[in-house]
């Protein structure tokens, strides 16, 4: 089981670990006892449901099923029901603890981001031609950390200096709970990126493998976007109450493939199993893993309200969960795990594009959806989806013609020379119509078949 589930800010969680003499770590009891009481705390804290204005009796306590109106009995109920979830959870967190206190002690002082002047974290270039910065083969880097970030303002300024520097564009968000980013240039930049990153002491539990490379560049992007965000993966749902790490249990992509091979065999027989695609419906419309479940959602912050409007959906039942590089895994899967409903719920590490280096002609089929204007990246032939007017097999993207529309559409090369470029017939005609700004002056409302036709939050049958 991979030591990531939770990556805890050490200093929030136990002060006494960065005194002048820090203890002697060799032995643990006295602070295992510390971090699993932090732990349980927050286990039933996140069981915690507060009045609504229909019931203006005290707060429940839901868990399993039950509900739990003194905090003696949410307590008594977790010692006895989730021990095993307390204990793996605090040993995880002491192990990332450790390692992140071993990791300080090699270091002659302690560093303090918010003091640091972003300059010492820009990498000496002059032993690099600028033309290799700009010119020759390149490369798109996919990766994030969880991480505490006191300045995220800080590191949002350190990003866009190191990008321009390195002639790299992109996305990149930063929040105080880390870092996620998709950016391409040259490979003499991104390989300088990624040193930077990994020398930035808010970023060193990161390790090389942790960026996910693949053919491209800076002309993937049209600039460069770096913003400071609530969250660095947007599901709508507070990072304070739903945390990543609650996170399910990570599976390398060896143990995925595994889980995932048993499951295609048994499906003849009554499955306890869910292969769950948290992704939205047009990415996995041209690439999915075989019988998946692949939720109709067009955006992740649909996915807890997919969840709720579907429980019984994974009540009692094993969830192998997946998604492009592993982030929205991390907290939609905690979102799941809230819920108390499923028997078990894992994640496969490093998401599809870690599984298709290693199995590029496993039980993925089809394209690997990409948020760059490449739209996709292939590992193998298959072409699992069709052309919007013919049918026949398609599956690269071009976004719908008409401008005020953001929707993508997969129209094959001949339908496009008979001009059938728009998602849907509703916006072909007001392509016909050339009017893109309404009456008043102001931006049409995105509004076409394509949105009308689907439900918002769908509700899903096995």
């Amino acid at each position: 089981m991979a030591n990531v589930l939770v990556d805890l800010d050490v200093e929030s969680l136990a002060p006494e670990v960065h005194k002048e003499n820090k203890p002697d770590f060799s032995s643990t009891r006295k602070l295992y006892s510390y971090v699993k009481k932090r732990t349980f705390a927050a286990f039933v804290a996140s069981k915690k449901f507060p009045p609504t204005c229909e019931n203006t009796s005290p707060a429940l306590w839901l868990c399993c099923g039950q509900s739990f109106k003194e905090p003696s009995s949410i307590h008594k109920h977790v010692s006895n029901s989730h021990a095993s979830e307390i204990h793996q959870l605090t040993t995880e967190t002491l192990d990332v603890m450790l390692r992140q206190a071993h990791s300080e002690d090699s270091m002659e002082e302690p560093i303090n981001d918010e003091s640091t002047d972003i300059s010492s974290w820009i990498p000496d270039t002059s032993h690099v031609q600028e033309d290799d910065l700009i010119k020759g083969p390149g490369e798109v880097l996919l990766y994030y950390c969880y991480c505490r970030l006191n300045d995220p303002q800080m590191i949002c300024q350190w990003q866009k200096e190191l990008c321009s520097k390195f002639h790299m564009t992109g996305k990149v968000r930063v929040a105080t709970e880390g870092i996620n980013g998709t950016v391409g240039g040259t490979k003499t930049a991104t390989n300088l990126y990624v040193k930077a990153m990994l020398s930035h002491p808010s970023f060193k539990i990161m390790q090389v493998h942790d960026f996910k490379k693949s053919e491209g560049g800076a002309e993937c992007f049209s600039d460069l976007k770096v913003g400071v965000y609530k969250e660095i993966v947007p599901m709508g749902v507070d990072p304070d109450i739903i945390s990543y790490r609650l996170a399910g249990i990570h599976l390398e992509p060896e143990e995925f493939h595994k889980e995932v091979k048993a499951f295609v065999e048994n499906q003849s027989s009554i499955s306890d199993t869910i292969l769950l695609d948290c992704r939205n419906f047009y990415e996995s419309k041209i690439g999915q893993f075989d019988q998946c479940l692949a939720p109709d959602i067009r955006k992740f912050s649909y996915f807890p309200d997919y969840v709720e409007k579907n429980l019984d959906l994974f009540r009692d039942k094993k969830v192998l969960m997946y998604c492009t590089g592993g982030i929205r895994c991390e907290r939609g899967s905690a979102y799941l795990r809230s819920k108390n409903i499923c028997k078990e719920v894992y994640q496969l590490k490093g998401g599809i594009h870690k599984y298709l280096e290693q199995f590029p002609d496993g039980f993925y089929r089809g394209k690997l959806f990409v948020f760059d204007e490449r739209y996709a990246i292939a590992f193998n032939e298959d072409i699992i989806s069709e052309c919007r007017y013919c049918s026949c097999p398609w599956d690269q993207y071009q976004l719908c013609s008409t401008d005020f529309c953001c929707q993508l559409v997969l129209s094959c090369a001949t339908c496009r020379e008979r001009g059938l470029t728009a998602c849907c017939p509703v916006c072909q005609a007001k392509e016909q119509n050339h009017s893109d700004v309404s009456s008043d002056g102001l931006p049409r409302r995105e509004e076409c078949e394509c949105t009308m036709s689907r439900p918002r939050i769908p509700k899903d049958t096995l």
